[in-house]
């Protein structure tokens, strides 16, 4: 069951990576073409959400930030206690070598990064950028690149990717928190305790269960807290047991209705508002080779396969962990290097770092222009991999 669970994840990232590219690309089309007036207005237009005594004004792009992605980002949690409870993760084995590569994979992209920015000019802070991985677009770029490579593959792959993301959600909880409201805190916390309560009954009505995440969402909005662990921390309280023998588990059934809105709805539509920048942006200046984007696009090229494949070759060699069966080095060279897709976590994450200012369009730069690199690299690989040891 969890084994068709997984699969059946892949297939649908897989599927969405290639909608996420189409986005993208249309994105950053629209942005440099005589309707870029026009998408920019779309992207900044204010919009006010008002219900009882909440109301806020944000732009379109900080309202997909803030609450579109707090949905994306409940979906997240929900296949980290999935896979930590039922699937691969539950499994030392089989858990011990992309956990090790996931680190690696955080840890050297943003050495390589701070390498570029702590002289005159850098900007020290954005080191997290390249440190996360795009679960839909590596898992797409792998599909296309390797369609005949073994399951387990596959498998490693999006494990580390989930790893990856509980770093990055860890990552944007200790450093892109301003000043707390304890008061609304408290209001979410309380709100989580409700859900906690909830997840005991027999039965919980999904529109009771929104209602409730919705008053977490809006207290942990007002507390100054990312909303990205709203979702998160709500994912935690769904129970994975189903209510009656015989039925789907409740976690997995929230997992089936909300997976195909976020992988062809949300994200999509982030990676619509958030990568579209104009080359304009950059007047005079110097473009990809400036220290931000440079830093970005180096962490995410070259510093993801170093420290993913590192991690993975010294994990085997100290007998920690064993790697994919049925894949060889070059193989999971070739994954290593689509790590390196960090696209919309690292488009995420760099819009906390740099919330405004032409630092956006750098980290747009960067971001794309690493990920691109990044697949380029990763399915080069993997067809030299596919080439030297065909299978049958």
């Amino acid at each position: 069951m969890a084994r068709r669970l997984t699969l059946d994840f892949l297939k649908t990232e897989a599927a969405s990576g290639l909608i996420l590219a189409t986005a993208a690309v249309v994105a950053v089309i629209l942005a440099n073409s005589p309707w870029r007036d026009a998408y920019f207005a779309f992207v900044k237009a204010p919009f006010t959400i008002q219900f009882g005594a909440f109301e806020e004004t944000k732009s379109v792009l900080k309202w997909t930030k803030d609450g579109l992605m707090a949905v994306f980002f409940f979906t997240v949690g929900m296949e980290i206690k999935y896979e930590i409870l039922r699937g691969e993760l539950s499994n030392m084995r089989k858990l011990a070598m992309p956990v090790f590569a996931a680190i690696g994979g955080m840890a050297v992209p943003a050495l390589v990064y701070l390498a570029f920015n702590l002289g005159e000019g850098g900007s020290p802070t954005g080191w997290p950028i390249p440190a996360a991985t795009d679960i839909a677009f590596a898992l797409a770029a792998l599909a296309i690149a390797a369609p005949k490579a073994p399951t387990s593959l596959r498998v490693f792959l999006l494990t580390l990717a989930i790893a990856d993301d509980l770093g990055a959600v860890a990552l944007i909880a200790i450093l892109f928190t301003s000043d707390l409201n304890l008061l609304s805190l408290a209001g979410a916390a309380a709100g989580l305790g409700v859900l906690t309560w909830m997840g005991r009954w027999k039965s919980i009505p999904p529109l009771l269960f929104a209602a409730v995440f919705l008053v977490v969402w809006v207290f942990t909005l007002e507390s100054g807290v990312n909303t990205s662990l709203a979702g998160v921390a709500a994912a935690l309280t769904v129970p994975i047991a189903p209510r009656r023998p015989g039925e789907e588990g409740v976690l997995k059934h929230y997992m089936h209705s909300l997976h195909p809105y976020v992988a062809y709805g949300i994200l999509p539509f982030f990676a619509f508002v958030a990568a579209g920048f104009s080359f304009d942006s950059f007047g005079g200046g110097d473009g990809l080779l400036a220290p931000l984007p440079l830093g970005i696009l180096a962490g995410l090229a070259l510093g993801k396969p170093i420290g993913v494949f590192g991690a993975a070759f010294l994990t085997a060699k100290l007998k920690l962990g064993q790697p994919p069966s049925g894949a060889g080095w070059l193989e999971l060279l070739g994954v290593s290097m689509l790590c390196g897709v960090g696209f919309t976590m690292s488009l995420f994450i760099g819009g906390l770092a740099f919330p405004a200012g032409n630092a956006t369009a750098e980290v747009q730069l960067g971001v794309i222009a690493g990920s691109i690199l990044s697949v380029l690299l990763g399915v080069l690989t993997l067809k030299l991999a596919e080439f030297r040891q065909p299978r049958q």
